[in-house]
């Protein structure tokens, strides 16, 4: 089985960006579902401690489009009325 996420959800902060090597994760095919199994305390700590990468590209049009496309889970456009 193969798990891929391929939104901007850990460049900015969110659970993802949270899960450190030697974290349990459950996967469940059947119920559609990947769940961290760490605390709410730590996973708070860790969010607060948490700072944001610098970014890869900042000249260009990688760095164009990551500046100005939409999550990957709406399509990655760069029309803000998609």
């Amino acid at each position: 089985m193969v798990v891929g996420h391929v939104s901007p959800e850990a460049f900015v902060g969110g659970p993802i960006a949270l899960v450190r090597d030697g974290d349990s994760v459950t996967i469940d095919a059947h119920r559609q579902l990947v769940e961290l199994n760490v605390g709410d305390e730590e996973l708070a700590r860790r969010a607060a401690n948490w700072t944001p990468p610098s970014p890869r590209y900042t000249r260009g049009v990688l760095a164009k489009f990551a500046k100005l496309a939409s999550s990957a889970s709406k399509g990655a456009g760069t029309d803000l009325d998609l």
